[in-house]
């Protein structure tokens, strides 16, 4: 070979091995150059669907959810007392006893319902600041709402109030008024699914316009209400704490499923109430059916007939008992003592009163079913004059029908047995049992 040739070979070879370095050195460069050249991603665009859904929700609605806050001559009210008694004993339990709260919750929370800007809340975030089983005020009580971004706190007043659902409906009274207020619509809570999206906005420990979000937890839940009355609550596991009370549990279209009522509070080391994911709110049908009786005003629903009953039938005459419907028996309870399907539970017997003259007994003993106990092995009256009778208000109307010297013919259940009891009615002194 020749020098030439041979100088042309090592030419080309020294070429082709820098070719090689400059690809090699362009390959571990390019990419660091690129890398500091990227664009952050739209903070926007990288929101995920199910966080704008909840945005928008918010961003609507949100301006609806007002503070509602009861003062009774200076002094805070606390809405829990009321409710958290009411809690079924193995909620209960889980309470540690703390006799002397640390913290006082001062308010409450409600919705704008209508294009009037009235309010639906809680019986019990109010009635602290009414007299006692009435709409009216209280000597010395205010109740006043602030909407979010507002300054000013504005006047309320209660319309009208059902105990039995735990709810009630405020005018706001103050003449200057927010607009734009989107009244919050209303969904079936007949078709709430376990499982589904739900967003609570509320005041809880008085801090305003707080979201939480979580699932329904349960619905059908059996609690009872202020009025004692069972209701078929919904249960979330969004968080709710005292505040809470009497603001929306909305679905994912910002219709409202159900109205927060009351949580299974877990306790803090300063000893106030606080979230563990059982949280529970009154379905939006019960309160569809309740608006036009709050709209009437004053108190009502059960309870209200209760009290009414009650008042109507001093200086009337009356049998002489209290008693309990079979019906306020869980099914358990029932089917161990093997009650009848209706009727009227004699819990007490008045002295010398008509029932103790014509034989009624109260109960023999008190029966251990799980891990409560009942009244039991006393008289049931089931029927009147052959009218079955469902609760004790039944029994008070058919004897408000009734005059002084009647006699009434009661069909009696004891221990599986069915007597018959003929009973003549007479005025009974003030204070003595009211059936």
């Amino acid at each position: 070979m020749s020098v030439s040739l041979r100088n042309r070979i090592l030419i080309a070879t020294v070429a082709t091995a820098a070719a090689v370095v400059v690809l090699v050195v362009s390959l571990s460069v390019g990419p660091a150059n690129a890398q500091g050249a990227v664009t952050p991603p739209d903070p926007a665009a990288s929101l995920l669907q199910d966080e704008m859904n909840t945005i928008e929700v918010v961003n609507t609605l949100g301006p609806s959810v007002v503070a509602v806050n009861v003062e009774v001559r200076g002094e805070r009210v606390d809405p829990w007392s009321q409710i958290l008694p009411n809690l079924p004993e193995q909620f209960r339990q889980l309470i540690p006893m703390n006799p002397v709260p640390q913290v006082r919750q001062s308010s409450g929370s409600g919705f704008v319902i209508d294009e009037d800007l009235n309010i639906v809340t809680n019986y019990h975030v109010v009635r602290g600041a009414l007299q006692s089983d009435t709409t009216e005020p209280r000597s010395g009580a205010t109740i006043t709402v602030r909407f979010p971004g507002l300054d000013e706190d504005l006047t309320a007043r209660v319309i009208g109030a059902n105990p039995d659902y735990d709810l009630a409906l405020l005018e706001v009274t103050s003449e200057d008024k927010p607009t734009g207020i989107t009244p919050i619509p209303m969904a079936d809570s007949a078709a709430v699914q376990v499982g589904q999206k739900v967003i609570a906005i509320g005041n809880p420990f008085g801090l305003q316009s707080t979201v939480t979000q979580g699932i329904v937890s349960a619905i059908g839940r059996e609690l009872p209400s202020i009025g004692r009355v069972e209701i078929p609550m919904i249960q979330t596991d969004a968080a709710i704490n005292p505040g809470n009370s009497g603001g929306p549990l909305l679905d994912s279209a910002g219709r409202l499923v159900g109205v927060n009522t009351m949580i299974v509070p877990g306790m803090s080391v300063s000893g106030s109430a606080g979230n563990i994911g059982i949280g529970f709110a009154v379905p939006s049908e019960l309160l569809s059916g309740a608006l036009a009786g709050l709209h009437e005003g004053g108190l009502v629903g059960s309870y209200a007939e209760s009290l009414q009953a009650q008042s109507d039938i001093l200086g009337r005459p009356r049998i002489g008992i209290s008693g309990l419907s079979v019906g306020d028996f869980p099914e358990q309870a029932r089917e161990a003592l093997s009650l009848p399907d209706n009727g009227v539970v004699v819990i007490d017997v008045a002295p010398g009163g008509p029932a103790a003259e014509a034989g009624l007994t109260g109960p023999a003993y008190q029966a251990s079913i799980g891990q409560e106990s009942y009244p039991a092995g006393g008289d049931i009256i089931v029927t009147v004059d052959g009218e079955s009778v469902e609760t004790i208000t039944d029994l008070q109307r058919r004897v408000l029908d009734s005059e002084d010297g009647d006699v009434l013919t009661l069909e009696v259940w004891r221990n599986g047995t069915t007597r018959t009891v003929e009973l003549t009615l007479r005025v009974v002194e003030e204070g003595s049992p009211n059936g």
